[in-house]
């Protein structure tokens, strides 16, 4: 519980929307829950922007190269973990862009067992599997058209410095 003296800090999360051929690049993790879907995504890291953090977790997770070129949208959610105690806010920041080179010598980050291709109709089939409900928010989103020009988030040069 939050007392008056406790700022609350949401982490900050950056998630890929990827789509080829009518199909989106979800990939398959170990979480303490079991096997979860989720959209290429992780947390944003100290002294990067979103956009570098996206293209960053992109290649960890998928061995895709992934430049962003659209913001999707920017999401709130809260997980609970009641095993632990565990409530964590999170602020998502997903990405749509162009797909790039893929590196097949490039191992997955820890954790990621496999990535899938998967169409609207197979995410949403699987939505008891999703990572938070944000992975097919933004997937629907994103079908819908919805995209932000990548001048709506800032990053000033003061985050960027060493």
């Amino acid at each position: 519980m939050q007392t008056m003296h406790t700022r609350w800090k949401p982490s900050v999360t950056v998630a890929a929307i990827i789509e080829r051929e009518g199909r989106y690049l979800l990939v398959e993790e170990e979480t303490p829950e079991g096997l979860r879907l989720n959209n290429p995504a992780g947390h944003l890291d100290p002294g990067e922007s979103p956009e570098q953090g996206v293209a960053r977790e992109a290649l960890e997770e998928t061995a895709f190269m992934f430049q962003p070129t659209a913001l999707v949208g920017l999401y709130l959610s809260r997980f609970q973990r009641l095993a632990t105690g565990e409530d964590i806010t999170y602020l998502r920041l997903a990405y749509c862009g162009e797909l790039g080179d893929f590196d097949a010598d490039r191992p997955l980050d820890s954790g990621i067992v496999r990535t899938l291709w998967m169409t609207p109709e197979e995410v949403r089939a699987s939505a008891p599997r999703h990572r938070s409900p944000l992975v097919q928010r933004c997937i629907e989103d994103h079908l819908a058209g919805q995209r932000y020009p990548m001048e709506l988030v800032l990053t000033d040069p003061s985050v960027l410095r060493a």
